[in-house]
C-alpha cells in the first residue's frame, strides 16, 4: 500500500486531434476538477485552444522541451492541435478553458503564458453559471476574449536534449538538492566547462547557473503550494541559504516566495 497521497499516481490518456477536427457546440467551455492524488496526462491534443490554470495548487504543462509552471495566476494558452503533457500534485484543483479553433483566433501559434486576473477569472466563471441566456454567454465571451492577453512574465523552464546535458537532467529530476559547479559537472561528464556553457547557452537561453536555479525554483513552487515552510524547501532544492533561495526566485518569478505564496 502506498504510504501517501503523493505516492499514487493517476495516468490519465486522451485522443490526439488535429486543430479544428472537431466542430464544437459552443464558443468557450470550462471544466474544473480537484485530484486527489498525482495526475499525470499523457501526450495528447484537442481540436480546440485550451486555457488552464488553477484555482489550487501549482503544475506543470510540456510542449516538447519546454514546461511552464501553472499556478492560480499564471495559466497556460495551448493552441488547438498542440501535442502536450502534464503533471499535478495531490489537492491541485484545476481549471480549463476550450475555446472553437472555428470561432475563436489563436491568442499565439505557440503556447503562450496568460495572466489569470481577477476580472478574467471572473468572467470565465460566469460562464459557467446555470441559466446564463445566448445573449449574456455571447457578451460575456466577447469581454473573455477582450481582456485575454499574455503574461508579461512566464514561469518557463526550457530543457536542454542533447545527450551531454542529459545526465545533469536527470540527476537534479532525482534530486534537486544536488550541489555541484559547472566545473564538477564538466568533470564529471569528461566533457569541457566551455563545452556545457555553450550547450546551455544555445539550447536553453540561460547559462549553466541561471538554468540550474530556474529548474529549482520551479520545484520550488510546487513545494510552496503544499504548504511547506520557506527554509525547508530552500534546503529540499538546494540553495544554500534563504536569502539565496529569495533571490534566485525573485529574478525568475518577479516576486519573493512568500509573496508568491500568498497570493
Amino acid at each position: 500500500m502506498p504510504e501517501s497521497l503523493e505516492q499514487v499516481v493517476d495516468r490519465r490518456q486522451l485522443p490526439q486531434y488535429a486543430a479544428g477536427a472537431i466542430q464544437v457546440p459552443y464558443v468557450i467551455d470550462g471544466m474544473a476538477e480537484q485530484v486527489h492524488w498525482r495526475t499525470d496526462w499523457e501526450a495528447h491534443s484537442h481540436p480546440t485552444h485550451e486555457l488552464l490554470w488553477n484555482d489550487k495548487g501549482a503544475s506543470t504543462a510540456t510542449v516538447g522541451n519546454r514546461t511552464w509552471t501553472i499556478t492560480p495566476s499564471v495559466g497556460l494558452w495551448i493552441p488547438a492541435g498542440t501535442m502536450h503533457h502534464g503533471s499535478m500534485p495531490a489537492g491541485t484543483r484545476y481549471r480549463t478553458a476550450h475555446f472553437s479553433f472555428h470561432d475563436v483566433f489563436a491568442l499565439a501559434e505557440r503556447p503562450v503564458a496568460v495572466e489569470m486576473t481577477p476580472l478574467l477569472r471572473l468572467l470565465l466563471d460566469r460562464l459557467n453559471e446555470p441559466g446564463l441566456g445566448e445573449s449574456s454567454r455571447g457578451l460575456t465571451e466577447k469581454m473573455v476574449l477582450d481582456v485575454l492577453r499574455p503574461a508579461d512574465r512566464e514561469l518557463l523552464l526550457q530543457t536542454p536534449v542533447s545527450a551531454a546535458a542529459a545526465p545533469i537532467v536527470r540527476e537534479l529530476q532525482a534530486n534537486p538538492a544536488i550541489v555541484r559547479s559547472l566545473e564538477e559537472w564538466a568533470q564529471q561528464l569528461n566533457v569541457s566547462g566551455r563545452t556545457l556553457t555553450r550547450l546551455f547557452r544555445h539550447e536553453t537561453g540561460l547559462d549553466f547557473t541561471r538554468w540550474v536555479a530556474a529548474f529549482r525554483t520551479q520545484r520550488a513552487i510546487e513545494l510552496l503550494n503544499q504548504g511547506m515552510p520557506i527554509a525547508d524547501i530552500a534546503q529540499r532544492v538546494g540553495f544554500a541559504s534563504v536569502s539565496a533561495f529569495g533571490s534566485a526566485f525573485r529574478r525568475v518569478t518577479g516576486m519573493s516566495p512568500g509573496q508568491f505564496r500568498a497570493q
